[in-house]
């Protein structure tokens, strides 16, 4: 049997458990449910080991104590939310963004050559950017006249470090069709190493920076054409998703885009003339 001490050090008490449950639900909209539990201990072992804490329970006691909060927020929140993402996810939404929203943009804008905003709201590490970058740059390539700009958003640190880079290994890119992976892909020099980047030209029009959904505000342009914000709300409650939503909609431009993942399509009831224009995309 492990000795009570040793327990204490792996396993977090059900008051240190709420008392970070309660943070995260506060500082990031995140609910992390009892059965959260054993995956939030084995994630803190790391921060536990980087401040030298005999185990998770007085990482929870300092974590409130001094100047450790501010700098320890940002590791904490990266060690709690997930960042699942994939090139390519739900493939019919840049389907849809090639074939029926970029062509009724370009119409509304009405100039010569527009500059279109894509913004994905909880890019993690950047691969649902970097795949719209892809489909708009093909198709400038193929004889549609504008220019674009991608914006990437997301709270963890640790992801954006990853997304700034555009390092994958190879395997990532396997749903990337195969021209679009010798055009916008560059491998390592070391084989061995099996990594590809995203191409300079890619690179240079989609950005990356820190944001927070549960602002008050968003440092965003107003003017944003298509708003990507896929499997990040289930992880909200009702009224902080529709918070989100309205707050995201109010950076669209007139006929702009909100696409949301196949569990969220509850979302046009948040938004007073939000307008579903297939199951996962809305309208305003």
């Amino acid at each position: 049997m492990m000795p009570a001490m040793q327990q204490s050090a792996v396993h977090l008490s059900d008051r240190h458990f709420r008392t970070i449950a309660e943070l995260i639900e506060g500082q990031v909209g995140i609910k992390l449910p009892p059965g959260k539990r054993l995956m939030l201990e084995g994630r803190l072992h790391k921060r536990v080991r980087a401040l030298n804490y005999t185990g998770v329970n007085e990482y929870v006691d300092n974590l409130f104590d001094g100047d450790l909060f501010d700098s320890e927020l940002t590791h904490l929140i990266d060690v709690v939310t997930t960042n699942k993402t994939d090139f390519f996810r739900e493939p019919q939404h840049f389907d849809f963004m090639r074939e029926t929203a970029v062509p009724a943009l370009l119409k509304a804008h009405g100039r010569k050559s527009p500059n279109l905003k894509i913004w994905s709201s909880a890019s993690s590490t950047g691969m649902e950017a970097y795949t719209a970058a892809m489909v708009l740059d093909d198709m400038t390539r193929t004889g549609s006249r504008f220019q674009f700009r991608v914006l990437g958003t997301d709270i963890s640190t640790a992801v954006l470090r990853l997304a700034k880079t555009a390092i994958y290994t190879r395997d990532v890119v396997a749903p990337v069709p195969e021209n679009f992976v010798k055009r916008y892909f560059l491998s390592a020099r070391d084989r061995s190493r099996g990594e590809v980047r995203v191409v300079p030209e890619l690179r240079c029009v989609t950005h990356f920076m820190r944001m927070n959904l549960m602002d008050a505000s968003y440092p965003v342009d107003r003017d944003v054409d298509i708003i990507f914000c896929r499997n990040v709300l289930i992880y909200f409650e009702r009224e902080t998703q529709r918070k989100v939503v309205q707050q995201l909609c109010s950076h669209l431009r007139p006929g702009g885009y909100l696409l949301v993942g196949h569990s969220e399509s509850m979302v046009h009831s948040a938004v007073p003339g939000l307008k579903q224009v297939q199951p996962t995309i809305f309208q305003v």
